[in-house]
C-alpha cells in the first residue's frame, strides 16, 4: 500500500503535431461557444463564419505539414487515439467536406436569412400554410421570429456553427478512436449536435422539428445497443481496447457468446450511422425533413465518420474472426443495397429520393469494409471521398430550385428545368451520373476499386448483386434527367435562385473533385492504399 502511495503519477505521452487538427477543431467548437455568449447578435454572423472557416483551414494545414512527414503510425493519449494512414486520409476527407457543409449553412443569399430560423424556439403556424406532414409546416410571419422586426433583414441562427465545429470533432474523434470507449464518447459528441440542427430549418418547421425528433429518438437507441454492445465485450475480453480484443478472440478459452453478441450489438449501433439497412428508417424522413445545408453536411460527413469507424472496428478488432461475421454482413450489405435502389424507385421527392440512394451505397461500402484486406481498406476510403463531395454538391442544387414555399422538392416541379435554367440541370445530370457510377466521374471510379476488392477477397455473388442493384438505382437517377429535358416546364413552375459566392464555391468544389476522381484519380487511390491501420 505504501510503495503504491509513493509511486509517481505519470502523464501518459501526447503527440501533439498527430493530433493538432483534432484539436484545432474542437478549440475553435469552443470559442465559437464563447462567441454566441458574448457578441451582440448583429456581428455573430460574420464572427463564426470568419472562425469556422479559419478553424478548418488551420486544421488541414497541420494536418498537411504533419502528413507531408511521411509518419508511421502511433498511438497516443494513453492509446486513445490511432493516428495512421487511414486516419489521415478520413481526417482529410472530413476537413474538405466540413469546409463545404459551413459554407452552405454560412450562405444567406440561397433563402433571405439563411436556411436557420433565428430563434429555435419559434413555434410553426399550424394554421398558416398548412401543418405537418410532406407539405406543411410554412411558418405564418407574425409567429415566425426569424423575420425578425418589419423592414429589417431576416436573421439568422448562428448557434448552428458551434454544433457544425463540435459534430466536425466529433467524427474526427471517432475514425480515430483506438479503443470502444472513446469511440462511444466520440459518438455522442458526433450526434448531439446532429439532433439539434435538424430541428433548426426556417421553413417546414414542423417537418424540421419531427425529423429532429426521430433521428434523436432513433439515435438514442442506436446508442443504447452500442453501448450494451461494449459492455458485452469487455466482459469477454477485460478491456475495451481493439488490440487487446483481437489477442482476446484469437487466443481465449472462453465461449464466444459474449464476443458475438457484443458484436452483434456494436454492428446496430454502427450501421445506424452509416445509414445501411435494415438500420435506415430514419434516414428518409431526416434527410427531408432538416434544413438542406445540414441534410448535406450530414449526408457526406456522417457516412465517411461512420465508415471509417466500421473499418477501424472490423479489421483492428475483429479481423481474425471475419469467418464468424462474414455471413450476417454479406446479409446486411445485400439488404441495403435491394432496400436502397428498389424504394428508391418509389420516390417523388428529390431529397427522400437521395436518402434511398444513400442507403444503397452504404451497401456498396460495405464490400469494401468486409474485404478485410489493403485493397478492401482503400477502396473504401476512395469510395468515401467521392461519394461525399458528390453528395454534398447535389444537396446544394437541390436548395436552388424553390417557389414562394421554399424548396421544390417534389419530382414534377423539376420538370423542363433543362429550359427553365441549361446550366444547373447540366450541373445536377453530371452529379445524377457521378452518383449512378457512369465512366468518367468519381463515382464509377470508386464502383470499380470496390468490386475490384470484394472480388479479390472470393465474394463474386455479392458483386454480382451489387451490379444489379446499380443497374436498377440508376433508373431513378435517370429519370429525374429525363425529366428535367424531356418535359415541358409548368406555367407556375418554380424558379432557380442564383447561388451567392458560398453556395457556387460548395458546388463547384463539389463537381471539381467529382470530374478529377473520375478522371486522374491515381493520386487519392495511392493516398487511401498508403498504408494500414496501428492498434
Amino acid at each position: 500500500m505504501s510503495s503504491l502511495a509513493q509511486a509517481p503519477l505519470m502523464a501518459p505521452p501526447i503527440d501533439y503535431a498527430a493530433i493538432a487538427p483534432l484539436l484545432i477543431v474542437l478549440a475553435a467548437a469552443c470559442i465559437s461557444v464563447l462567441v454566441e455568449a458574448f457578441l451582440p447578435r448583429h456581428q455573430r454572423w460574420p464572427a463564426q463564419v470568419t472562425l469556422s472557416v479559419v478553424a478548418v483551414g488551420a486544421a488541414g494545414l497541420a494536418l498537411g505539414l504533419y502528413a507531408g512527414g511521411t509518419p508511421d503510425g502511433i498511438t497516443t493519449l494513453a492509446d486513445a487515439l490511432a493516428v495512421d494512414r487511414p486516419t489521415l486520409f478520413l481526417w482529410g476527407t472530413l476537413l474538405a467536406l466540413g469546409l463545404g457543409g459551413i459554407l452552405l449553412i454560412a450562405d444567406r443569399s440561397v433563402e433571405p436569412g439563411g436556411a436557420f430560423i433565428a430563434s429555435a424556439a419559434s413555434r410553426a403556424a399550424v394554421g398558416a400554410g398548412g401543418g405537418g406532414g410532406t407539405g406543411g409546416g410554412r411558418l405564418d410571419l407574425p409567429e415566425d421570429r426569424s423575420y425578425g422586426t418589419p423592414g429589417l433583414a431576416p436573421t439568422m441562427q448562428t448557434e448552428v456553427f458551434p454544433f457544425t465545429l463540435f459534430a466536425l470533432g466529433g467524427m474526427m474523434a471517432f475514425v480515430a478512436a483506438n479503443d470502444l470507449l472513446t469511440m462511444f464518447v466520440a459518438l455522442e459528441v458526433l450526434s448531439l449536435p446532429l439532433y439539434l440542427m435538424c430541428g433548426l430549418a426556417r421553413r417546414r418547421r414542423l417537418l424540421s422539428q419531427e425529423a429532429a425528433v426521430k433521428y434523436f429518438l432513433l439515435g438514442a437507441f442506436a446508442s443504447a445497443f452500442f453501448l450494451y454492445g461494449l459492455a458485452l465485450i469487455y466482459g469477454y475480453a477485460g478491456s475495451v481496447r481493439f488490440t487487446d480484443i483481437a489477442t482476446a478472440a484469437a487466443g481465449s478459452a472462453r465461449s464466444d457468446a459474449l464476443l458475438l453478441g457484443g458484436l452483434a450489438l456494436l454492428v446496430v449501433g454502427l450501421m445506424f450511422k452509416g445509414s445501411v439497412a435494415p438500420f435506415h428508417t430514419w434516414t428518409p424522413d431526416v434527410y427531408q425533413g432538416a434544413p438542406t445545408p445540414v441534410t448535406a453536411f450530414m449526408a457526406a460527413c456522417t457516412k465517411v465518420a461512420a465508415f471509417g469507424a466500421i473499418l477501424r472496428v472490423l479489421h483492428v478488432a475483429f479481423g481474425d474472426t471475419r469467418w464468424e461475421w462474414r455471413g450476417v454482413l454479406w446479409a446486411i450489405a445485400i439488404v441495403s443495397m435491394v432496400i436502397g435502389a428498389v424504394l428508391g424507385l418509389t420516390q417523388t421527392d428529390m431529397k427522400r429520393m437521395i436518402a434511398y440512394s444513400s442507403i444503397a451505397h452504404a451497401g456498396f461500402l460495405l464490400l469494401g469494409a468486409i474485404s478485410i484486406t489493403e485493397q478492401g481498406v482503400s477502396s473504401t476510403l476512395f469510395y468515401l471521398l467521392a461519394y461525399g463531395f458528390t453528395t454534398l454538391a447535389v444537396f446544394a442544387v437541390i436548395s436552388l430550385v424553390r417557389n414562394a414555399d421554399g424548396e421544390a422538392t417534389h419530382l414534377s416541379q423539376w420538370a423542363g428545368l433543362g429550359k427553365r435554367s441549361p446550366v444547373v440541370a447540366g450541373v445536377m445530370t453530371f452529379l445524377l451520373l457521378a452518383l449512378a457510377g457512369i465512366p468518367l466521374t468519381s463515382g464509377f471510379t470508386a464502383k470499380f476499386a470496390v468490386f475490384s476488392a470484394a472480388l479479390s477477397d472470393g465474394m463474386a455473388p455479392l458483386v454480382v448483386i451489387a451490379l444489379v442493384a446499380s443497374a436498377v438505382a440508376a433508373f431513378f437517377y435517370v429519370r429525374v434527367i429525363v425529366l428535367m429535358y424531356f418535359s415541358e416546364p409548368a406555367v407556375d413552375g418554380p424558379t432557380v435562385t442564383v447561388p451567392g459566392a458560398f453556395t457556387t464555391a460548395a458546388i463547384t468544389l463539389g463537381v471539381l473533385i467529382t470530374l478529377l476522381l473520375g478522371i486522374v484519380p491515381t493520386l487519392a487511390l495511392d493516398w487511401a492504399g498508403g498504408g494500414g491501420f496501428v492498434g
